[in-house]
């Protein structure tokens, strides 16, 4: 099978123009004759992929064909290198069988420079420390551990993995640790050793006095996270027991594989601790690195890891403030107005800064509102027929209709808007997105387009998320949009920013409302995590005295929450019934794909 009749029958016409991307974004051209070279193109959209979704696309014969794969971030391409053309035609051939509905698979003549394989740099203040333990200490520290007997208190199984708490609980509901009621189950002493060679190699100055045993099974993880910071002194220490594991680290847009061999000891300190996340991506298999540049396919057993810390007790005063719980930003609204226990004053504040304003602006608002973003289409397109999706927050029903195989139907709070849903013979109701009248496992798809930064507490965010996975039916999937805090990434400005005219800005009417929050200065760079937006709604005056219709302009103010990068999916991984498959950015919005667990 000659490449030029592969481009012809597997590649879609729409795949034409993609190849513009290729050579203007990247310099690279397709190529109709078998390379070694390949490129991935997610049908144009702005998101590339994720080294899981090829893996699952390729077996062990594919993947030991791989000598290279290069992710772009937050573009629509990804790049393989494969050992010859021969195994690049195989590759090629599986992805195209897998990919075919969302993917576009060719040849192409070269690699961009950027491209080429490199050892990438760990996050500044992470420390891998290899053979840390001997085998005879391996098998007592696991020896030291029983899992057939323990309270509620001392372990748990959690979705992803058993888990052992010594010392003090870390209780997963507020990530923290209670110092006021330590454990009867102490530190087994077989750990000293390991505590007497870290302060040796002078690691810490202290003993820790926290330890968590995870036990994975292969196919298990753990979610993308950061240690609270008021937990917990500087550093964390992690040992790694019965199996090698890759770890992902990750912060503005990076991604950092580390491969943890058994027996090792990885130190978290400084900026690796506070300000990127950590996890492992549950699955069977691990892509690494050979010596000689090649990549391996390395099948996990089950791991055992000893995380031991020490308890904060006082207030964190890290350099790394945007993601410090005991640093929170300096608004108004998160220290005086707004607290996460005080949904009266949140809701009040809703009401007059969100329900109230959309039922004033909702016919202004849906005349700017008619194209559907790509990556919702296509996640709305995917379901599969009969399907019955819900619209949390439909506004005027842009996403509605759109999958005609399907049963679509909507909720928002503001009748205006609803009655617009109605004249386009759209199925919705009225709700409130934090109780959605809709029985448990009713539902296969959730969409919630921007919504949730309507929220003024963060209780309340994570009870609209929670909302939507208790009515997704097991496996369901839920996609969520929020505004990004960040409008500017890799150098590009969002369409947001894009459409600023550079004019100077009016000055801007205070807000009638009993809340003193800032006010946002409309198509700019966002300054607070919390704070009102602007809405001018133009109304034409009448004729009088022979003059023109003029037009008037009045100013409504609408409440948003700004999410920094990870939050959203931090907030989503809190749910202990529902597991992140995808996070994105997305034309300055972050984006969550949340599947419910069986």
């Amino acid at each position: 099978m000659n490449c030029k009749g592969a481009y012809k029958s597997k590649i879609s016409r729409k795949l034409r123009k993609y190849s513009n991307i290729l050579k203007e974004a990247h310099n690279v051209e397709i190529s109709e004759t078998d390379t070694e070279f390949l490129a991935i193109c997610n049908a144009g959209l702005t998101t590339g992929l994720s080294r899981e979704i090829i893996m699952e696309a390729l077996d062990e014969t594919h993947v030991a064909a791989l000598k290279d794969i290069h992710f772009v971030e937050n573009t629509s391409v990804t790049f393989l290198t494969c050992v010859n053309a021969g195994f690049a035609m195989s590759v090629l051939k599986a992805l195209n069988e897998d990919m075919h509905c969302d993917f576009f698979v060719v040849f192409v003549k070269n690699i961009p420079e950027f491209a080429l394989h490199s050892e990438a740099s760990l996050p500044a203040g992470l420390i891998l420390l290899e053979n840390f333990v001997s085998p005879e200490e391996e098998i007592a520290l696991l020896k030291s551990v029983d899992w057939t007997s323990a309270t509620p208190e001392q372990g748990q199984s959690l979705k992803h993995r058993q888990v052992r708490h010594f010392g003090y609980q870390f209780e997963y509901g507020s990530n923290n640790v209670n110092p006021e009621k330590p454990l009867d189950a102490k530190i087994p002493s077989v750990c000293s050793p390991v505590f007497d060679r870290v302060v040796q190699r002078e690691i810490t100055a202290w003993v820790p006095d926290q330890l968590t045993v995870n036990q994975y099974e292969p196919g298990q993880g753990i979610p993308p996270h950061i240690d609270t910071h008021s937990a917990f002194e500087d550093p964390i220490l992690s040992l790694s027991l019965e199996s090698d594991v890759v770890m992902e680290f990750r912060k503005s847009g990076v991604v950092v594989p580390v491969l943890l061999p058994r027996r090792s000891l990885l130190v978290m300190s400084g900026e690796s601790r506070y300000a990127w996340t950590h996890g492992i991506n549950p699955r069977k298999s691990d892509v690494v690195n050979c010596p000689d540049g090649k990549l391996s396919l390395v099948q996990r057993k089950r791991r055992t890891s000893f995380t031991f810390r020490r308890l904060l007790r006082r207030a964190c005063t890290c350099t790394f403030s945007q993601f410090c719980d005991s640093q929170k930003e300096n608004d108004v609204l998160s220290r005086e107005n707004i607290s996460n226990n005080c949904n009266e004053t949140a809701s009040k504040l809703e009401n007059l800064h969100v329900h109230q304003v959309y039922e004033e602006i909702a016919g202004h608002f849906s005349e700017t509102r008619h194209k559907p973003w790509p990556n919702v289409l296509s996640f709305v397109n995917k379901q599969v027929p009969g399907s019955v999706i819900l619209d949390v927050g439909c506004g005027n029903g842009k996403y509605l209709g759109l999958n005609k195989q399907s049963f679509q139907v909507g909720c928002d709070m503001s009748q205006h808007l609803l009655k617009i849903c109605r004249e386009r013979e759209f199925e919705t109701f009225l709700s409130n997105c934090l109780a959605l009248p809709f029985k448990d496992n009713s539902v296969d798809c959730c969409i919630s387009i921007a919504v949730i930064h309507h929220l003024s507490t963060e209780d309340r965010r994570l009870k609209a998320i929670s909302e939507m996975v208790r009515v997704l039916a097991p496996g369901g999937e839920a996609l969520i949009y929020v505004w990004a805090k960040n409008q500017e990434r890799d150098q590009q400005k969002s369409s947001y920013l894009k459409q600023c005219n550079n004019k100077p800005s009016e000055e801007k009417p205070a807000p009638i409302s009993p809340f003193s929050l800032p006010v946002h200065t409309n198509r700019t760079q966002f300054c607070h995590s919390d704070l009102l937006v602007p809405w001018k709604l133009k109304q034409k005056g009448l004729k009088n005295s022979g003059l023109d219709s003029r037009e008037s302009e009045e100013v409504y103010f609408r409440y948003y929450h700004m999410f920094e990068e990870g939050e959203l999916e931090l907030l989503c991984n809190r749910l202990n019934n529902a597991s992140v498959e995808r996070s994105y950015y997305d034309q300055g919005n972050w984006c969550v794909v949340l599947k419910k667990v069986l």
